[in-house]
């Protein structure tokens, strides 16, 4: 499993309908069933890998070590195995910033995971872009943003909570989320 971290793990922060990630340890809540769509997701058997961009880094508006404590008050809170970030801009023409697949192949090489048999959970369209990139079944959380929507994925919900049957069900049948 690969969870996207702002608007399916943690509350976004909301500006004219528009998404940002927390820029402060305090503000980071954990979404009203994350805790329990990951206890699910764990009892089915499936790693949980958070995987995030994180511009603010790259901008100058947010230090690395207060990214690093967000994320470990996050781990703390949740089962995850692993949580891997993007520190950059689209500027930077990096592998890793989704919707380029990067940081789904680094994990998929550290971890040994079958992205076939893998699913990318997000809540914007440059997560099921990185999804399909990588070649993962991808879950939309519908936070209904003012922004582009994604073209394509696999199954829609308005929580992680709601997906959880369909990926523990293809989990069992074979096609590992």
């Amino acid at each position: 499993m690969f969870l996207d971290r702002d608007g399916v793990l943690n509350e976004p922060i909301l500006t004219d309908g528009r998404p940002t990630s927390p820029m402060r340890v305090d503000d980071v809540r954990v979404i009203p069933g994350a805790r329990e769509a990951c206890a699910q997701l764990r009892a089915a058997g499936l790693l949980l890998i958070a995987v995030t961009n994180q511009p603010e880094v790259a901008r100058g508006r947010l230090s690395p070590a207060d990214l690093e404590a967000m994320n470990r008050v996050i781990e703390h809170e949740l089962p995850l195995d692993a949580v891997y970030v993007c520190p950059h801009d689209d500027d930077d023409a990096c592998a890793c910033r989704k919707p380029k697949p990067g940081l789904m192949l680094r994990a998929s090489a550290e971890w040994d995971i079958d992205l076939a048999h893998s699913c990318v959970v997000g809540d914007r369209w440059r997560d099921m872009e990185a999804g399909h990139a990588a070649g993962c079944a991808t879950a939309f959380i519908d936070r209904r943003y003012a922004e582009r929507r994604p073209a394509a994925y696999d199954v829609k919900g308005t929580s992680l909570l709601d997906v959880v049957p369909w990926i523990v069900a293809r989990h069992a049948r074979g096609s590992a989320a």
